[in-house]
């Protein structure tokens, strides 16, 4: 019996639009996730007021531009790019229609500046109960401080990362970069894939609140609890750990060339010292974790002075063989050669009309029977008219009108 054709495979959110007025961050991150994966992203930003992800490096060939930096287009692939002033009213009348056509609308602009240009949820849903719209800010669009404005580094001190982060004897280092920005987003992705499910099965959209702040809480849920629970107040802990030890980052041979190590039970801990000369710390009673815990810093000072005499990436297969969790170091650099990412094809060589091909970050997960398909992020303004045309259905004389009306920079 023959089988059964196969079906041709529609990608997660294929047929979803999104008018996006998303800028720099969460927002970026999370239309660019439905973008991948099948949505019409309409991007919307201005010559007059680009999106500033424009203007942070890298640049390609180290030339600053707007259309040259591989930040912007990082967080933006797959999606059309729209050239539209914010600032003019015929600008806002075709930001309308954008909304009207749209089945999600994603912001992050400061909570309260999407309602001053009259494209508030209450105002676009009026007659459009469906519609779905996810906003994004530091602190939420509501409350004392709904209009603190600020990037991911911000956020993560208000929610708390900088006073457990970096080393007691040391000012608040924080997690690299803007930290929020990038956590807030998985949070965004599946809020609005809930979202649309609930639209789906009811008719009915919502206006979804994400608070980088509080989404970033959620990642030391465990500290939080312990000091509502039992009062305990976690310090700053530098690479130490209350699961494992030795537990750090050690220099090796070379320019900037670490060894992470890490050692949890009594197996991992023996297979250390049968390669590692630690014979001061042999002592059966080594083998419990709190008795290594209350000599971390002699055993750190023993593992430095032995690592330093070392090849980086020999030492860390020394350790595996031995079974020993441990891992080189990487560089940023080093991630493009990297054997498992290599093989998993996580970096996308996209043609990008300005910079040429460049590698872009893969998928954050991989769907067997809904794979993600890139396009390279757009120049500013490359697709105005083709959206103009296409998805609004404007005619030529229609278009030079708004043009001349001061819609388009």
């Amino acid at each position: 019996m023959p089988s059964p054709p196969k079906v041709a495979r529609r990608r997660a959110f294929e047929g979803l639009k999104v008018a996006d007025f998303a800028w720099i961050g969460v927002g970026p991150i999370v239309s660019k996730a439905l973008a991948d994966h099948g949505a019409t992203v309409v991007h919307i930003e201005s010559f007059s007021r680009p999106d500033l992800l424009r203007t942070i490096p890298p640049f390609k060939d180290n030339v600053p531009g707007l259309d040259h930096a591989q930040f912007m287009a990082n967080f933006n692939s797959s999606k059309l790019g729209i050239n539209l002033n914010l600032q003019s009213e015929a600008g806002l009348e075709l930001a309308r229609k954008l909304v009207a056509w749209a089945d999600v609308v994603t912001e992050s602009f400061t909570a309260g500046a999407i309602a001053r240009l009259g494209l508030s949820y209450e105002e676009v849903s009026k007659d459009r109960p469906e519609l779905v719209m996810f906003s994004t800010c530091l602190r939420g669009q509501t409350g004392p401080q709904r209009s603190y404005g600020g990037y991911g580094g911000q956020g993560a001190a208000l929610a708390g990362i900088y006073g457990i982060t970096g080393w007691p004897d040391r000012i608040p280092h924080g997690p690299w970069g803007a930290y929020t920005d990038f956590v807030a987003p998985r949070y965004g992705v599946a809020a609005i894939a809930a979202a649309i499910r609930h639209r789906n099965l009811t008719g009915e959209g919502q206006h979804i609140d994400l608070a980088q702040v509080e989404a970033a809480i959620h990642f030391i849920e465990p500290a939080v609890l312990d000091y509502t629970v039992n009062g305990r107040l976690a310090p700053p802990a530098g690479h130490e750990s209350l699961y494992a030890s030795p537990h750090g980052v050690y220099r090796c041979q070379g320019v900037e060339r670490y060894v992470a190590i890490a050692c949890e039970t009594a197996q991992q801990w023996q297979h250390l010292l049968a390669v590692a000369p630690l014979a001061a710390f042999a002592d059966a009673s080594f083998d419990q974790l709190e008795a290594r815990l209350a000599h971390d810093r002699e055993i750190d000072a023993a593992l430095e002075a032995w690592c330093a005499g070392f090849d980086r990436d020999d030492l860390a297969a020394l350790l595996k063989r031995s079974g020993v969790p441990a891992a080189a170091v990487l560089r940023p650099s080093e991630l493009y050669t990297d054997a498992q990412l290599a093989h998993r094809e996580f970096f996308k060589v996209l043609n990008h009309t300005a910079m040429g091909p460049t590698p872009y970050d893969g998928p954050v997960t991989l769907f067997s029977e809904t794979p993600p398909a890139y396009t390279a992020a757009p120049c500013l303004g490359e697709h105005t008219e083709q959206v103009l045309r296409e998805v609004l259905g404007l005619t030529d004389d229609e278009i030079s009108s708004y043009a001349l009306r001061g819609a388009i920079t």
